[in-house]
């Protein structure tokens, strides 16, 4: 299961309902940072979430909106007295962002809190155990962007009922056909894990796309998520504008969501120039199953 909770939704101009990106992800004790706008320390407290604890902050990409939130926060653990180690995925391209703007700040090579920068490439990026992070490359205008892919195993339980029949006891004999594992009994049966196990349930996909100029080759990593958060900065009618400064429309969103199974389809990085009843249009002609993220929204996975 993953938990959202949306820091900031809008587009390069905030305004006064919608702060700069940010999205924090909750999955098996671990909070995941998605990007790091400015305001972005306001918008954890606000949201109820804090900024204690934060495992690890994973960047799409080094445009100003994006990142402009990591010295405040970091200089607000360094008051914290946090020792903690934050651990900073992005691109070469955004790291190199990243270190050029702390190294303006508090010298070279330094940073007010314990830091660790982990370049991003293609497959995966972490394994949580409970949970794997996949990274994917996006395409955005001159940048090196990355996407990402939340992703929790299905898991087959065991039948108590099927258990009971076979006289199965209490104890290591189930932790073993638990772990797939075949027993053998006292009486030289053999008991298989497909005679104890259910169908495999609870298996989740949460993919999270930033800023993208196209859905080229996105489908693949895309493909069967039960909820995709993507951004959706322009409508059909500017879609050559949306090009010039490498977006997406509503109606591209839309058809990639309905091309690849998508559940949930959840539109970000909101531009003030429409209402979201235009945009919640568009999108829903094209892919009903649609709705747009508003700051403090929260999701469950």
């Amino acid at each position: 299961m993953f938990e959202l909770i949306f820091l900031g939704t809008s587009a390069s101009v905030p305004s006064p309902d919608r702060n700069h990106p940010g999205l924090l992800v909750q999955a098996g004790g671990q909070r995941i940072l998605v990007d790091c706008g400015e305001g972005i320390q306001r918008q954890l407290l606000a949201s109820g979430a804090g900024f204690r604890r934060l495992d690890r902050i994973l960047l799409t990409h080094g445009h100003l909106d994006h990142i402009l939130g990591i010295p405040g926060l970091f200089s607000t653990l360094r008051l914290r007295r946090s020792a903690e180690i934050m651990t900073v995925h992005g691109s070469p391209d955004t790291l190199d962002v990243v270190i050029r703007m702390l190294a303006g700040l508090w010298g070279e090579g330094r940073a007010p809190i314990p830091l660790q920068l982990v370049p991003l490439t293609s497959g995966q990026v972490l394994d949580a155990g409970g949970f794997t992070i996949n990274g994917f490359p996006v395409r955005h205008r001159d940048t090196a962007s990355f996407g990402f892919a939340f992703v929790s195993p299905a898991r087959r339980h065991l039948l108590p009922e099927r258990l009971a029949a076979l006289a199965v006891p209490d104890g290591p004999l189930r932790k073993m056909l638990a772990e797939g594992r075949a027993v053998t009994r006292d009486d030289g049966r053999i008991i298989m894990p497909e005679d104890v196990l259910g169908p495999p349930r609870g298996g989740k996909k949460l993919v999270i796309v930033g800023d993208t100029e196209t859905t080229d080759d996105l489908q693949q990593h895309v493909r069967d998520a039960d909820v995709l958060v993507i951004e959706a900065t322009f409508l059909q009618r500017d879609a050559a504008t949306a090009r010039d400064y490498g977006h997406l429309t509503a109606a591209e969103a839309a058809t990639l969501a309905a091309t690849s199974n998508i559940g949930q389809l959840v539109l970000n990085h909101i531009s003030g120039r429409y209402t979201d009843d235009e945009i919640l249009d568009e999108a829903r002609a094209v892919f009903p199953a649609t709705r747009i993220a508003s700051d403090f929204d929260r999701l469950t996975v």
